[in-house]
Parts: structure tokens; sequence; C-alpha cells
């Protein structure tokens, strides 16, 4: 009967760490996170979720579900795409434009030649002070969508991130 027991609860144990993987690094709080950080990073204050804004990026992902491409909504916010395969996750997303970091020069405000930068300057935008963001699995290929969108618009022309 011990064995049983035991059994059942490393069933358990185990199906709970599977379902908290697969939900992992595309909560709220995990965009959250990975913004926050690379904003502290550069001493820009913390980032913070807004539900307006969350839904924006929700319904845009939604219009990019069945082809998945990398197109901007053209709407009232700063905005990041990625699009990813396999468990491609938000905190993923998140990541690849924070390694643009790389390629930024803050004392020039200038990105190295044939690199892209803009999507880590809007990361870490400092009057960008709210964030939604959203990922979806694109029915043309199975790949993931993500969005974030962000309060106010970042990416000025002329001005520094921070």
């Amino acid at each position: 009967m011990v064995s049983f027991k035991l059994s059942f609860t490393l069933v358990c144990f185990f199906t709970l760490a599977i379902l908290h993987t697969i939900n992992a690094q595309n909560s709220q709080q995990d965009y959250l996170d990975t913004h926050n950080a690379a904003r502290a990073e550069v001493g820009v204050a913390n980032i913070v979720w807004n539900a307006t804004v969350a839904a924006y990026a929700q319904n845009y992902a939604n219009q990019r579900k069945a082809d998945c491409n990398l197109v901007n909504s053209g709407g009232p916010y700063g905005e990041n795409l990625a699009k990813g395969s396999g468990t491609f996750s938000g905190t993923a997303a998140v990541n690849l434009w924070v390694a643009q970091k790389a390629y930024y020069d803050y004392a020039t405000n200038t990105c190295a030649g044939g690199h892209v930068c803009g999507h880590y300057t809007q990361v870490v935008w400092s009057n960008s002070n709210q964030l939604g963001c959203a990922r979806v699995q694109c029915t043309n290929n199975s790949w993931w969508f993500v969005i974030c969108s962000y309060y106010s618009s970042g990416n000025i022309n002329g001005q520094s991130p921070y």
C-alpha cells in the first residue's frame, strides 16, 4: 500500500510538473519579469501590466493566427512581434528582443550596421511603462506568434530610450 501511495504521489508530481512546463514562460508575470530584468540592467523603472493593452495584443494576435506573418498592427501602441516553432514561449520572444542589446550603442543612440535594435530599445524605453502581450499558435504551420504592445510608444526619432 505504501508503494502504491508513493507511486501515485510521484505520478501526480510529474503531471503537475509537465503542466507547469507547458504553461511556463507565457504568463503575464513571465512577460513582466523578463521585461523588467532587461529594464533593471539599464536603470529603467519596472513596466506594469495593462489589461486594455493586453486585450489589444490578444485581438491582433488572433488576427495573425491564420498566417503567422510578422506585420505590425499599425495601432496606437508600441509593438514587438516574434514567431517561432516548437515550444516557442513568450519569454523566448522577449529574450530575442533583449539580445539586440549587443548591437545597441547607448552613447551614440545607434545600432551597429547590419543589425536591428528597435525591439530592444522598445523593451527598455523609459516612457513605455505599461505592457500587454499575447501568444497564439498559428494554424498554417503550427508556429507560435507573440506580440507585446507598449503604452506609451517608444522608439521616437531623436530620443534615447533611457
